[in-house]
C-alpha cells in the first residue's frame, strides 16, 4: 500500500470532513445534515445517508471540463457515489439517524489511482465526526447509529504480481482491476473486479481477495486511531 493519511476537521462549516491521501491521491470528504429526508421515506421515522462525487478540474494532468457546465454527470461519476452511498449505508442503522439525511460529498483535489477506494475510507471518518456532532446535541448517539467501520481498496494483477492500492500507471496496465469494500469485522459490501487483458482464475482472484483484506484491516485501524 501507498502512505495513507486521514486529517479530520479540515471544512470549517461541514458537520464532519476528512482530507484522506492514497499517496498522491487526495480526496476531501465532507458530511453535512440536513432535517429532512426523501420524498420517499417521509413518515417512516428511519433516515438516509446518500453521497455525491466530483473530481476538480486540475485533479488530473490536463484540465477536465467540469461536469455542472456539460449539464449532466457522467455515468462513471453517477457510478462511484452510488458506491459510495451504498457502501455508507451498510454500516448505518437508518432507523436511529431518525428522520434526517446525512450527504457526504467526496471532492478529489489530486487523482493518481483509487479515488473511489479512498472517498469511501475517507467518507466513514466524516461521517463518524458528523455523528458526533449531532450526539453532542442530544440527537443521535452514536455507537447506535454507525455499526460497524467500512474501507475500500483497489488491488489488481500487475506484471504478473497481486498488488494493492494501485496507482494510476500500475491501474492503467494491470492485467486485472479489483476494488473491495468491507466492513471492519470482515464482512464484503462489494466487489468490483474486471480482466483488463486475459481472464483470472479463482486461485488469482482469492490472492486478491487475500491481499484486499489485509489491506483493509490496516486501514480500518487507521480509522480507529484517527477518531480515538
Amino acid at each position: 500500500m501507498r502512505a495513507v493519511s486521514l486529517e479530520r476537521g479540515v471544512a470549517k462549516h461541514a458537520e464532519g470532513s476528512c482530507l484522506i491521501k492514497f499517496g498522491d491521491t487526495h480526496v476531501l470528504c465532507t458530511a453535512s445534515l440536513e432535517e429532512r429526508v426523501p420524498p420517499w421515506l417521509r413518515g417512516q421515522n428511519r433516515g438516509w445517508v446518500t453521497a455525491e462525487y466530483g473530481m476538480l478540474p486540475r485533479a488530473t494532468h490536463d484540465r477536465m471540463r467540469r461536469e455542472s457546465s456539460a449539464g449532466k454527470q457522467s455515468g462513471r461519476t453517477q457510478e462511484i457515489q452510488r458506491l459510495i452511498g451504498r457502501s455508507l449505508r451498510a454500516v448505518v442503522d437508518l432507523g436511529a439517524l431518525g428522520e434526517r439525511q446525512i450527504t457526504v460529498d467526496c471532492d478529489v483535489i489530486q487523482a493518481d489511482g483509487g479515488t473511489r477506494t479512498a472517498s469511501i475510507t475517507g467518507a466513514w471518518v466524516a461521517l463518524h465526526d458528523c455523528l458526533k456532532w449531532m450526539e453532542a446535541r442530544d440527537m443521535v448517539k452514536t455507537d447506535k447509529v454507525l455499526k460497524d467501520h467500512i474501507a475500500a481498496i483497489s488491488c489488481g494483477i500487475y506484471e504478473g504480481t497481486p498488488v494493492a492500492d494501485l496507482d494510476y500507471a500500475e491501474d492503467s496496465s494491470a492485467d486485472t482491476d479489483a476494488n473491495f469494500v468491507m466492513t471492519g469485522k470482515g464482512g464484503i459490501v462489494e466487489i468490483q473486479g474486471t480482466a483488463e487483458g486475459e481472464p483470472f482464475s479463482e486461485e488469482e482472484l482469492g490472492q486478491l481477495m487475500g491481499l484486499a483484506k489485509q489491506s483493509i484491516s490496516k486501514l480500518v485501524e487507521l480509522q480507529k486511531l484517527t477518531v480515538l
